[in-house]
């Protein structure tokens, strides 16, 4: 008896990647799930606590990459409202203070109440700007942006991250 093959399955369209806003939200609890182990951890000090915070540098350079050469200048490019222009200019600024306060956290001694504090800080700081793109950014660029025109955004995000080592 002859049976017949499932043709659906191989008509699927290639794997893309996901769209902007879900490689960067993406990235964000990836960030977040790090700074929570780092939580754990700042106050005892050790090699552990020395690969979470080099692993959050490094996601964080990657990210910020990513986001300031691709998907805010499209953002900016795309909305029209004062207040979208505004947080336009607000997360590039946030992005600034917390590239000042990385190298604090780096040349720390990475143990201790005064470690964990900056540490803090610096997870406050990041928790902050990512809950803010996440609940206003990224709804007004789902308005701004068409899917397919998100989609191409994603695609670009995700080669320069792919080239950045990420």
């Amino acid at each position: 008896m002859a049976t017949r093959k499932n043709t659906k399955a191989s008509k699927k369209p290639a794997s893309r990647n996901p769209d902007a806003i879900a490689l960067l939200k993406k990235d964000h609890e990836k960030v977040r799930g790090l700074f929570a182990q780092l939580e754990k951890s700042a106050m005892r000090g050790g090699p552990k606590v020395q690969q979470l915070v080099t692993k959050i540098d490094t996601e964080l350079k990657i990210h910020t990459t990513i986001e300031e050469e691709i998907f805010y200048p499209a953002f900016r490019d795309a909305v029209r409202s004062k207040d979208d222009q505004k947080m336009y200019y607000e997360a590039q600024e946030e992005h600034h203070v917390v590239k000042l306060v990385i190298p604090e956290v780096n040349d720390s001694d990475m143990s201790g109440p005064e470690f964990a504090a900056k540490a803090k800080v610096l997870q406050e700081l990041v928790e902050h700007h990512a809950s803010e793109e996440e609940q206003e950014m990224f709804p007004s660029a789902r308005k701004a942006f068409s899917r397919s025109e998100l989609q191409d955004l994603g695609d670009r995000l995700a080669a320069r991250k792919k080239e950045l080592g990420g």
